[in-house]
């Protein structure tokens, strides 16, 4: 087992020295400071009901499927 230090900012981690490895190697990162979360809203199974979907949708004559391929287009 080999131990270096880093620096860990916004997901990336920048070791102090270099390390060389042929393979993949896996890795475990101790926070050594207290790390203060980033309150991101994650969206919960309690977020979605298939009653008010039905409801917002219920006007709606096209096809999903069409609207979700031209949005997508549209973002090329």
């Amino acid at each position: 087992m080999l131990a270096v230090a880093g620096t860990y900012q916004n997901g990336y981690v920048k070791l102090d020295k270099e390390v060389s490895s042929e393979n993949p190697v896996r890795v475990i990162i101790t926070f050594l400071e207290d790390v203060e979360p980033v309150n991101k809203k994650r969206m919960e199974l309690s977020d979605f009901s298939f009653a008010e979907s039905r409801k917002i949708t219920e006007d709606y004559k096209g096809s999903f499927s069409d609207s979700l391929i031209e949005e997508r287009r549209s973002e090329l």
